[in-house]
């Protein structure tokens, strides 16, 4: 049993988890959702903001961070917590999702991934070593392997070899990081499990890399443009091959309803940018689905938008003030919006952890997306 995770209490009627992770800069309640912090911020919130929401674990990008202002720096500067000013648990991506984004500026080879800067296109190269040494300057927590994410759709060809370049590269970042002390300073390397839509190719990923060592696992090339049934199965193809006393972190996803799917599904960890992202553009969610503040309906509207949700934005403001900052293009309503979508994903995180505890996961999971889906 891994001494850094405790499987604390299982859902019934589903393979939901309560969980807890414990790492250098504090314990993470599962399941959870981690703000996405990129470039050394969560867009448009200050650290403040996010102890104010609960946050308990926030991302950053081992390829975005190395380009500027560099990982070397970073160090110099205290990590980067210190840099960001965050000081709770950091988890960060390793580049790996760029090798899928940036696909017509890079070059994959067998000993990592040649890019040309989205930036200014001069050279990088990140491979095995240079992403664990990266991540060691950032001091991160939780430090994602280096892997390729096949584009949807991909041949099957073209996904095993893709697959068998993870693999190799998965075991070559948990050596450096075994033999460089990553590990025993208390820090933890998750392995992450490809195979797109092919449910053997997943099966085969996520079985060789549970044979590893691994601190935890992830479930990576989701949400890449395959529609929501699909990605559901790809989860449910992976999930159960995943040691069990081991956290599971699904990369990049996803709307509510997804979210509470694929914790029913035994999924642990959970990020994406889209709370955030649709918040600069007046998008604000609600248990009765998402509602668009610059919409005319909105513009006498005196609530709040969530009664009853204790954030900053729904005690103090309505939907109309919100509506009014986002159509004049005030940089507070994206601040605002952006406070309340991201608390909504971490309030909604922890309702599921009470509902597990309490044994009736699986009937409120099923009520609370009939209402979200059904208002929309």
């Amino acid at each position: 049993m891994a001494s850094h995770f405790q499987l604390l209490g299982k859902d019934p009627a589903s393979d939901a988890r309560r969980g807890r992770l414990a790492t250098r800069h504090g314990t993470v309640e599962t399941p959870v959702f981690m703000p996405v912090g990129t470039q050394g911020t969560v867009k448009a919130l200050t650290p403040a903001h996010l102890r104010g929401i609960g946050a308990q674990i926030i991302l950053g990008n081992t390829y975005h961070l190395n380009l500027r202002p560099g990982s070397q720096l970073i160090k110099e500067l205290g990590g980067l917590h210190a840099f960001m000013g965050w000081d709770g648990p950091i988890l960060t991506d390793s580049g790996g999702f760029q090798v899928f984004s940036l696909a017509k500026l890079r070059d994959i080879r067998e000993d990592g991934v040649a890019f040309q800067s989205h930036l200014d296109g001069a050279k990088l190269f990140l491979g095995p070593r240079e992403v664990m040494d990266i991540q060691s300057n950032l001091g991160s927590d939780v430090a994602m392997v280096l892997d390729e994410c096949p584009p949807w759709p991909v041949d099957r060809d073209a996904c095993v070899l893709a697959c068998g370049r993870s693999l190799r590269w998965a075991r070559r970042c948990l050596e450096i990081a075994s033999e460089s002390g990553f590990l025993a300073s208390g820090r933890h390397v998750f392995a992450i499990a490809q195979g797109s839509t092919y449910d053997d190719l997943r099966r085969e990923a996520a079985e060789a890399l549970a044979s590893l060592d691994f601190s935890g696992y992830a479930i990576g090339g989701v949400s890449v443009g395959e529609p929501e049934p699909e990605m559901l199965r790809q989860v449910s193809a992976a999930a159960p091959h995943l040691p069990a006393d081991r956290p599971r972190y699904v990369m990049g996803v996803g709307t509510p309803p997804q979210i509470l799917r694929m914790i029913a599904l035994g999924v642990d960890m959970f990020d994406c940018v889209l709370p955030s992202r649709v918040a600069r553009n007046g998008l604000a969610f609600t248990p009765d689905g998402p509602i668009n503040l610059r919409n005319e309906r909105f513009r006498a509207d005196p609530r709040p938008v969530v009664e009853g949700l204790d954030n900053y934005t729904c005690r103090n403001f309505s939907r109309a003030y919100l509506r009014h900052l986002i159509t004049a293009g005030e940089m507070l309503g994206g601040t605002l919006v952006t406070l309340h979508n991201l608390h909504f994903y971490i309030d909604l995180m922890g309702q599921a952890r009470s509902h597990i505890e309490a044994g009736d996961f699986g009937p409120w999971q099923k009520a609370w997306i009939g209402r979200y889906e059904n208002s929309v």
